[in-house]
């Protein structure tokens, strides 16, 4: 990922489990601020001293509240827009808060920029918003559409807004992951929904490159994808248990509120609009205008004749291809290096 010397760099919730990481990652490119946006104060003060950086600026605030947005955009010339609601069960309860944070928040976020000429905008969005069974996916879906319908008014020059959408960000903050690892620490069983549950999964990493991409590539309302595996959820519990020597029990527990068996990644109607980029897929949006009269006479010529693209007829891993994924990430090293402590 290139282009961010001399760039001044917002990241809404620049304090989450991507925000975090972006932060980091950003540290050695030469960029002339990163301005850290985010309602946890606690997490701000550790960042800010684990870091020493004059350069990276901290700033509560609530995205939900467009002054507050305001105050700190002035100057900025790239956006990255993670701060979400993003637990399904938590959403599933409070619905309205989630439609607070993740729709007018990002509407917040996305005037807000465009109104002080900032250069692009990159929003995060996730599986669930294809074919939405729950509030999480629901508003994320909303979250596009507002992205979309303002990126339909903008006209050359303008503020460029993209998404990018993915699944399950390993050890992302509230992901199972962390969970099973702190159920096999403490030799309790390790609770699976469904064994046959399957999920994306994305290494944090990739999903800084996925990000990257769509800076580089992103035209008005593109959202980009990246060809990601997935895995049964009751096969990720069988690895970490392999990888810690594990004698916990996994233990089904059933599906819980709002979740699905398996998650869909890109439809199959935007798989009509897509472009494959090697690796990664251009989701164009739908530019077609309010004149709906000519599609009665016309209609759309194109034939769907292919399926969705989900968790389950991705690439699945098995079980020792997990490993090998898992004993890749930084968090299961030092996992395993505090455990030969």
């Amino acid at each position: 990922m290139t282009g961010f010397k001399g760039k001044t760099i917002l990241i809404n919730d620049g304090t989450g489990s991507f925000g975090g990481y972006f932060v980091n990652y950003l540290l050695d490119k030469k960029f002339k601020e990163v301005r850290v946006f985010s309602r946890d104060e606690l997490k701000q003060e550790e960042m800010r001293l684990r870091l020493e950086n004059s350069a990276i600026g901290f700033y509560v605030r609530d995205g939900r509240d467009r002054d507050s947005v305001d105050d700190v955009m002035a100057g900025v010339d790239y956006v990255f827009h993670a701060a979400a609601l993003k637990q399904v069960p938590t959403c599933e309860f409070f619905p309205m808060q989630a439609t607070q944070t993740n729709v007018v928040g990002s509407q917040n976020i996305i005037n807000s920029a465009i109104s002080h000429g900032v250069s692009k905008v990159i929003s995060l969005s996730t599986d669930k918003a294809v074919y939405p069974v729950n509030a999480l996916g629901i508003t994320k879906a909303l979250m596009e559409k507002v992205v979309q319908s303002t990126s339909r008014k903008l006209f050359q020059g303008q503020t460029i807004l993209s998404l990018v959408r993915y699944g399950n960000v390993l050890f992302s903050r509230g992901s199972v992951i962390p969970l099973f690892l702190k159920q096999i620490r403490e030799k309790k069983p390790i609770t699976v929904t469904e064994y046959e549950m399957t999920r994306f999964l994305l290494p944090l990493k990739e999903a800084i490159q996925l990000v990257g991409f769509a800076l580089q590539n992103g035209r008005q309302g593109d959202i980009f994808v990246c060809n990601a595996p997935s895995a049964n959820i009751g096969d990720l519990a069988q690895a970490l248990k392999n990888i810690f020597s594990s004698d916990s029990e996994i233990k089904i527990m059933g599906i819980r509120h709002g979740e699905k068996l398996h998650e869909t990644l890109v439809s199959k109607e935007e798989l009509l609009r897509s472009e494959d980029m090697g690796g990664y897929l251009r989701l164009s949006m739908d530019d077609r205008d309010l004149n709906y009269k000519k599609y009665l006479s016309e209609g759309d010529k194109k034939v769907i004749q292919t399926e969705d693209y989900t968790s389950q007829n991705t690439t699945r891993l098995t079980v020792p291809k997990i490993e090998e994924m898992l004993l890749a990430q930084p968090e299961i090293i030092a996992e395993l290096k505090n455990q030969e402590l």
